[in-house]
């Protein structure tokens, strides 16, 4: 598996690990699916992984991913921004040539956490 996860996205993913209460073998599940012209839905929760998983270790963070997630998140740069006006994680396609929807070097999905649906 070809991702790569910065610092401020990993920082993040610990937190919401942290205060989520999953115990020590829970990780961070990261549900991505294609959302059009915007890129990815993503949802996240705080679980132990399920049958037909896969589950990543970084620096002992365990990022769980079913099958889909895995595939469109493959060669993808995970980042969080945190800005003034918005905040979320970004995921940076750095080979793409952009969709029907952008153009550009590298096409950028920007999933604010607004916009990002945590499981109850």
């Amino acid at each position: 598996m070809n991702i790569t996860i910065t610092p401020a996205a990993e920082k993040f993913m610990r937190r919401i690990v942290r205060l989520g209460g999953g115990g020590p073998e829970a990780g961070f599940r990261l549900q991505v699916s294609a959302g059009g012209c915007s890129g990815y839905a993503s949802e996240f929760d705080v679980e132990l992984p399920r049958a037909g998983d896969t589950t990543l270790d970084w620096n002992g963070l365990k990022l769980i991913l079913s099958a889909e997630s895995r595939r469109l998140l493959e060669g993808v740069i995970i980042d969080f921004t945190d800005t003034s006006t918005s905040s979320g994680l970004t995921f940076v396609h750095p080979k793409a040539t952009g969709s029907g929807c952008s153009t550009g070097a590298a096409a950028v999905t920007v999933v604010n956490i607004d916009s990002i649906r945590r499981k109850t």
